[in-house]
C-alpha cells in the first residue's frame, strides 16, 4: 500500500484544501496499515486534532445502523424479504403492507418525507408518523434516499424484532464494545465534550446542480426529505450536548475514523475479525448485492443500495459511473454530509475511513476524501 503517498496527500489536505481537523484510517486483511490525525478541533486552532478525536459524521451512520439490523435479522432468523408489517403491524397500514425489510433498507419503502409534524427528538413520535404515512411513490417505482427518517425506520424494527432492544443498546453491545470501537449512535452524556465541533461548509454549493435546485424548491420532496422530522437542521444543533448523546440511526452516529475503519474491516473480511465471527456469509450477500438503481428521487443523481449501504451504479457496459468506494465492484458503504466516508472492500480485504469537522457542500464524497482514496487503489 502506497503509505508515503496517502500521507503526502492527507497533508496537503490541509495546506491546499482548507481542511480543519481530520483522521483517515485504512485496515487490510484484518490489521491496521494506516492512521493519520492532524490539525485543529476548533477554528481558533486552540485544541489539537489527532486520530483520536470523534466526531460528528452524519449519513456515514446508517451503514453500522443498517447493519445492526442485519445482525438482528441473522440473529433472530429472520429474512430481510420478511414483510416489515410482520415484524411492526402498525407499518403495514396506508397501503405499506407488502413493503419488506430489504426494501425498507434499500430506500424503496417511499418514507423518505412526513405528512405530519413530528420533533426529531421524540422516536416514539416519528415512529407513528412513518408508521401511518403513505409512501410517496407507487412501491415497485424505484427508490429514493431517505436522509432523515431512515434512522427511525431502522431502530423501530429493531426494537419490534428483538423486544425492545434500541438501536443505540444493540450498536453498543454487538459492536462496538466487543471490538472496541470509538463509535456511538448516542453518546454518553459524560463523554460527549470529547467530539469536536462540526462546523458548516464555507463555500456555496454549485449553481445549476439538480439536487440543491430541489433542495432549494420549497415543497419538493427533496426539501421534504432533509426537513423530516421536524428539529436539528443546523449544524451547530447537531454540536448540542442533548444532540450529541442522542441516539439518530440516520444522522447521528460520532466517532474516530480508526473506530469506523476497524468494523469496516469486520465487513471486509467476510464477517469474521479478532478471530470472531459476527456476520454469516448470506448477511454480506445483503451488504454486497445492489438491489435498486435509478434515478433517485431525493438526490436527483443515479444511485445504487444494497440492504442499507450505498454502492457505486454501474452503466449498461458494467462499468462503475461513479469511484466512491474503490474500483472493486463488491465495495460498498457509505459516506456522510459534508466529507466522512467509510466504506469496506471484500474483494481485497481493505477498509477505509476519513472524518472531518470543515464540511464541504454536499452529501457524497469530497475531492479531499476521494484522492486518498484513488491513491490507496492507484
Amino acid at each position: 500500500m502506497p503509505v508515503e503517498k496517502l500521507t503526502a496527500l492527507f497533508h496537503e489536505n490541509f495546506a491546499a484544501f482548507g481542511e480543519l481537523g481530520a483522521s483517515v484510517c485504512v485496515w487490510r486483511d484484518g490489521r491496521e496499515v494506516l492512521s493519520l490525525g492532524g490539525g485543529w478541533k476548533d477554528r481558533a486552532c486552540s485544541a489539537a486534532w489527532t486520530a483520536e478525536t470523534p466526531v460528528l459524521f452524519w449519513s456515514a451512520t446508517k451503514g453500522l445502523a443498517a447493519a445492526c439490523l442485519l445482525h438482528a435479522c441473522q440473529d433472530y432468523a429472520v429474512s430481510p424479504l420478511t414483510r416489515v408489517g410482520e415484524v411492526w403491524p402498525e407499518f403495514a397500514q396506508a397501503g405499506k403492507a407488502s413493503v419488506t425489510i430489504a426494501e425498507l433498507l434499500s430506500h424503496q419503502a417511499g418514507l423518505a418525507a412526513l405528512s405530519r409534524e413530528a420533533d426529531a427528538l421524540d422516536h416514539a413520535a416519528v415512529a407513528a408518523a412513518l408508521a401511518a404515512e403513505a409512501p410517496q411513490w407507487p412501491l415497485g417505482a424505484g427508490h429514493g434516499y431517505h436522509p432523515r427518517t431512515f434512522g427511525y425506520l431502522v431502530d423501530e424494527v429493531l426494537r419490534r424484532l428483538t423486544g425492545g432492544v434500541t438501536l443505540r443498546e444493540y450498536w453498543r453491545a454487538q459492536f462496538a464494545e466487543p471490538l472496541g470501537l470509538d463509535v456511538w449512535i448516542g453518546m454518553p452524556p459524560e463523554r460527549a465534550a470529547e467530539a469536536s465541533a462540526i462546523f458548516p461548509a464555507k463555500t456555496a454549493p454549485p449553481k445549476g446542480d439538480p439536487f440543491y435546485t430541489a433542495f432549494l424548491t420549497p415543497g419538493s420532496l427533496t426539501a421534504r426529505a432533509f426537513a423530516s422530522p421536524r428539529g436539528l437542521h443546523s449544524v451547530a444543533s447537531m454540536n448540542s450536548p442533548e444532540a450529541r448523546a442522542s441516539s439518530f440511526g440516520a444522522f447521528g452516529g460520532i466517532g474516530t475514523a480508526r473506530g469506523l475503519a476497524k468494523f469496516y474491516a469486520l465487513l471486509a473480511g467476510g464477517g469474521v475479525l479478532d478471530g470472531q465471527r459476527f456476520f454469516e456469509p448470506s448477511a454480506l450477500d445483503w451488504m454486497t448485492t445492489t438491489l435498486t438503481q435509478g434515478p433517485d428521487r431525493v438526490l436527483q443523481i443515479e444511485t445504487a443500495f444494497s440492504a442499507g449501504f450505498m454502492r457505486d451504479p454501474l452503466g449498461t457496459d458494467g462499468r462503475k459511473l461513479r469511484v466512491h468506494f474503490g474500483p472493486s465492484p463488491r465495495a460498498f458503504g457509505h459516506p456522510g454530509a459534508g466529507g466522512s466516508h467509510a466504506f469496506a472492500d471484500p474483494h481485497t480485504g481493505t477498509s477505509f475511513a476519513y472524518v472531518m469537522n470543515q464540511m464541504e457542500p454536499g452529501v457524497l464524497p469530497g475531492p479531499k476524501c476521494l484522492r486518498l482514496i484513488a491513491a490507496l487503489y492507484a
